[in-house]
């Protein structure tokens, strides 16, 4: 009986990593070779479009496709709406993703179903990977191979938001933590971090650590003192708490290694991003990325591919979206 029951689990265990390891072989990045030739083109020119006409689109698209991965896996249910604002979209952690990253899917979507040999072929959480890429070439950061044939999941709701994404109070383990949790490395986080090379971030996310980081202290002391009073300035007391500021104060449309340069003189805007540089277990990768363009770079693609692959679902699971923003 005790040796029936092992091969039983066994064999259930074995079908599960074939399963497993089929689901990962099928992302590809010739999936469309035949049903959408021109799929890449047809989203490079949507997204070049909409990039001319707003840099927005670069830190929106890149934090959409993170904010999707990391919330049931790259299914592109982070774009579905709900009647009664019960998606994923709706939960505090998302309200503040930028529209501008939802357009840019939208505009890719029409492009590439206005050609009628790719109409409804071509997953939108494939186009939101490539139009992801895309933005990140534009804004002056690698070009890389996307792997495709993911499908669209029809499941979006706010409660499994809870607690699958970081914080800007978050310190290193609990990063490590979360990240790990979705099959990452701590060098995968820290070159992920390096997005808010190019992104933004609100004055409500950061008042505290520029006016109560504690009741003796009213600035954080691991924050760059000068950089905090013009943060200061940036974001009075009072002041709308929806205000956008650049995350990298130097080099702000640029997706380059800066943003490790600034950590390393405290000038990261969260606490999150400063305590890479001040975290002897981080800290080493953070100094090689700020002297390294193509360190960070080769850092970021082999991250960004892992995390394009999170909780995939393929071949006949999920569907292809006709609208993005609902299931069939």
């Amino acid at each position: 009986m005790g040796d029936h029951s092992f091969l039983v689990n066994f064999s259930s265990l074995l079908v599960l990593i074939i399963c497993a390891d089929t689901s990962l072989a099928q992302l590809t990045p010739g999936f469309y070779r035949k049903t959408c030739p021109n799929v890449e083109r047809l989203v490079r020119s949507a997204v070049e479009l909409k990039f001319q006409q707003t840099f927005v689109t670069a830190p929106a698209t890149l934090r959409l496709f993170f904010h999707d991965c990391f919330v049931r896996g790259c299914d592109a249910s982070i774009l579905l709406a709900s009647p009664n604002n019960k998606a994923e979209k709706d939960h505090p952690d998302d309200i503040s993703l930028a529209g501008d990253g939802f357009d840019t899917v939208a505009k890719a979507k029409a492009a590439v179903d206005s050609v009628p040999q790719c109409r409804n072929k071509v997953s939108c959480a494939d186009i939101l990977a490539l139009a992801t890429r895309d933005v990140v070439n534009l804004a002056g950061g690698p070009f890389y191979t996307v792997e495709l044939g993911r499908r669209d999941g029809r499941i979006s709701t706010i409660a499994s938001v809870q607690r699958r994404l970081p914080h800007p109070h978050f310190n290193l383990d609990q990063l490590n933590s979360m990240f790990a949790s979705n099959g990452l490395t701590q060098t995968d986080m820290i070159a992920l971090s390096g997005a808010h090379t190019i992104g933004f971030s609100h004055c409500g996310h950061l008042s505290k650590r520029i006016y109560n980081f504690s009741p003796r202290k009213g600035i954080d002391p691991t924050l760059n003192l000068q950089y905090a009073l013009k943060l200061r300035e940036a974001c009075p007391l009072r002041v709308d708490s929806r205000i956008a500021i650049n995350m990298d104060p130097v080099t702000p449309q640029k997706f380059d290694n800066q943003y490790f340069k600034n950590l390393q003189e405290g000038k990261g805007l969260f606490s999150s991003d400063q305590v890479l540089a001040t975290d002897e277990r981080s800290k080493g990768t953070v100094n090689l990325f700020a002297s390294s363009q193509l360190a960070f770079n080769n850092a970021f693609v082999q991250a960004i591919t892992k995390m394009g692959r999170i909780g995939v679902i393929t071949g006949r699971q999920g569907e292809i979206r006709s609208d993005c923003f609902r299931v069939n």
